[in-house]
This record gives structure tokens, sequence and C-alpha cells, in this order.
């Protein structure tokens, strides 16, 4: 595909976005940079933009397969794809297979319990409010997403969370839980958009509970780098 770089329309905490000579479609960049705690945390996980970048290719191109549309064209380089255009819906969407993070603290409970169901909710996307947790009624009444809508949402959480868990499984790592985000075509489409990678996934090895994921970096346990390094391997070898 030749598409052409044009200039860099925004710049994220983990991501640069360019548009590009075909106004449906945009091109990521993705950094080493990192974040945690609404950005009060800052600092550079080196190699992290080309794992994240092969990897959330990679998992939407299995979600394709199970009928979860995403933004996902073509993988340009290391740490570069095209990505259809989308309005992004500010919710964030979070399924949790397992007790841990602001989960347990908010809920007084310890980490690494399984819950008997996967369990969802939503984030308002908003970093001036700190991403406030949301209910589906206010997110309607917000005029966020309208019901209908809300509901496609959580029908692919579900359906994302379970073939997530499937593979993973495969590679010795538990899916403990994930945020992702839906983005709008121009003609209304609901599709899976952003990342799905550990910055935004917590991976705890299967026999271990050993975290693989971005908690390393926000809880300063160390080997940030060796953790995302260990997931790529065991993806792709």
């Amino acid at each position: 595909m030749s598409v052409k770089k044009l200039t860099q329309l925004y710049e994220g905490k983990a991501k640069k976005v360019y548009e590009t000579d075909d106004p449906e479609l945009l091109i990521v960049d993705y950094k080493d940079d990192a974040t945690a705690f609404n950005g009060e945390k800052k600092g550079t996980i080196t190699g992290k933009g080309v794992i994240n970048n092969r990897m959330t290719n990679y998992f939407m191109r299995e979600l394709e397969k199970i009928g979860v549309p995403t933004h996902l064209v073509e993988e340009l380089s290391e740490r570069e794809t095209v990505v259809k255009r989308v309005k992004i819906v500010p919710l964030e969407v979070i399924v949790r297979n397992i007790t841990a993070g602001s989960f347990a603290k908010r809920y007084g409970v310890e980490e690494g319990i399984p819950f008997d169901a996967p369990a969802h909710e939503f984030s308002y996307k908003d970093d001036a409010l700190g991403d406030p947790m949301i209910n589906d009624s206010y997110a309607v009444a917000l005029k966020l997403a309208t019901a209908e809508e809300i509901a496609l949402i959580k029908k692919y959480a579900f359906a994302i969370n379970a073939k997530l868990r499937e593979l993973l499984l495969g590679f010795g790592v538990t899916l403990v839980d994930f945020k992702v985000e839906f983005g709008k075509l121009a003609d209304g489409t609901i599709i899976l958009a952003d990342e799905i990678s550990p910055d935004t996934c917590r991976f705890w090895d299967s026999k271990t509970g050993e975290k693989l994921d971005k908690d390393r970096f926000r809880r300063d346990l160390g080997n940030v780098e060796g953790a995302y390094e260990e997931m790529a391997r065991r993806i792709f070898g």
C-alpha cells in the first residue's frame, strides 16, 4: 500500500498520529515513552514501541477472524501502521477476569482472585476529570454513545476477552484484565481502535504469576524492558 505521510495530527502519551494523502487513513507511530497515573509518572521503556506495534497488529488480525472489526489496515514498519480514521468513542472499556490494580484497591480485596465470570466497566475518557468510572445510562445521558452502540461495544469487548484469553493461554500467559477503545467510521460503524499491548493489558505468567506488563513500570518492579521482550518472545518466537 502506498500512502504518503503528511503532517502530524496528534501526539499522545504512547503514539504519534499522522494524516496521509488518503483522508480516510492515518499513520500511527508507536513511541517508547511510558506514562502512568494519568501522566504523573513518566519514563522510557526501550523498544516498547516496536513490541506494542507488532503485538497490537497481531491481536487485531486474530480478532478480525472472529468478526470483531478493527482499525488495522497495514503494518508499514517496526513502529508505524496504517489505520482507518475514526472518531474515538470517549469511553475506556475495561474487562476484568481476576482482581488486580485499581479494582483491588477500590474494593479492598487482594490481587489474584479469579472472577466467576468476566466483568466489564467503563471510564469516561477525560484526562481533566481523571477518567472517572461511568455506567451505561450515564454514558447515554451524556450522549457519549447510544444504548445500541454501548450494547455492541460490550458484545465486542467480551468477544475480545474470550479470544485473547484463549490465545494467551497457548503462550503460557494469563489475561488478568485489559482496556480497549472503540471508534466510529464516517458511516457510524463501530470498530476496535487504539492498541492491545503490555501497556493496556495485565499479563501474568500462568505458572509463576510474574507480571509481564506495564505494572512493572507503574510499581517500580524492575526489568520492565525484559517483561515486554518476554511477551514478544512468547508470541513471535
